[in-house]
């Protein structure tokens, strides 16, 4: 197959780093311009929302653009903010830079950051439950287990294809999988970003050849990409989690109608598949708004918070 998304990632580092120095520095006296908060829309719900995402990650890159259209909707004006690593995204919560992380993994996988910033955050509900971590490969490579990956380095060039280097499937690849199943000293894990490791794997899938690469679902390329998700008997990767909507403290105060839709989305797997296939596979960049438009007339009841109509 070939990749049909070439998303690019605006790299907002360093302006937001900047940003929460300032914030840091700067005193709590006269108006703020967090994204939060703006003049009422009469009729409606009034203030700008920001949404913090990594488009690389497809899961927040899909959420993202539904809540854009359902919080436009009620009234509200949403900004975007791209992002490159996760912590970047939970310090910009704390600080209140970015209003809501549309996609979060915050049981399990971004526990750490949880642990950190937890605090100054408000989980605003879950919207899918059986969210995991994986290890895949081709479905032709002979092996079906992450325990049989030690002693056969030489068929993977002793790489372990990952994605960011900040993301909890990294961590978690590094600090449990690797030592629990003995792949230290055989294996380098490989990091730069997803849209560089399903390169990759559609390289050595179109080659014939053998390759592991880090997943997790759900994930569009699970299926479009013909791999199979290996075993993990150590349960070196973590239970199933769910993906939550987080937002900054104070979040629901200040955004009583938006918090009251967000609390009444919930996905099930036919639903959250068709929507992030329809964002990235069936719609070209640029075209979100219409990819979430026929997503919501295929799915008029996917969810009891759903915004139909306009007005």
């Amino acid at each position: 197959m070939t990749l049909r998304r070439n998303r690019r990632t605006t790299t907002l580092a360093l302006t937001l780093a900047a940003g929460l120095t300032l914030a840091a520095c700067g005193d709590d006296t006269g108006d703020t311009d967090s994204g939060s908060g703006g003049e009422a829309d009469a009729g409606g719900a009034s203030g700008t929302i920001t949404l913090g995402f990594i488009p690389s990650w497809t899961d927040g890159l899909s959420t993202a653009y539904l809540l854009e259209d359902q919080l436009e909707k009620q009234g509200y004006d949403v900004e975007m903010t791209e992002l490159t690593e996760a912590a970047l995204l939970y310090t910009g919560l704390a600080e209140g830079d970015v209003d809501m992380y549309p996609s979060a993994w915050p049981e399990v996988t971004h526990a750490s950051y949880m642990d950190e910033y937890g605090d100054q955050i408000e989980d605003l509900g879950t919207y899918y439950d059986n969210a995991k971590l994986t290890f895949a490969v081709p479905s032709y490579t002979e092996i079906d287990s992450i325990a049989d990956l030690e002693g056969n380095a030489d068929m993977f060039d002793g790489r372990i294809v990952g994605i960011e280097p900040g993301a909890g499937l990294t961590a978690a690849t590094q600090d449990s999988v690797m030592p629990g199943y003995n792949l230290e000293g055989d294996y380098e894990l490989v990091t730069s970003s997803t849209a560089a490791m399903l390169t990759e794997l559609e390289s050595a899938i179109d080659s014939q050849e053998d390759i592991v690469v880090t997943l997790w679902t759900p994930f569009w390329a699970n299926s479009a990409f013909d791999v199979k998700t290996l075993e993990d008997p150590e349960g070196a990767l973590g239970e199933a989690e769910g993906l939550h909507f987080l937002g900054t403290e104070g979040f629901a105060e200040e955004f009583p109608e938006a918090a009251e839709l967000i609390a009444g989305i919930q996905l099930d797997d036919e639903a959250y598949g068709s929507l992030e296939d329809m964002v990235v596979n069936e719609y070209e960049e640029g075209e979100e708004a219409e990819a979430i438009d026929a997503w919501i007339e295929a799915n008029p009841e996917a969810f009891d918070t759903l915004i139909v109509d306009e007005g």
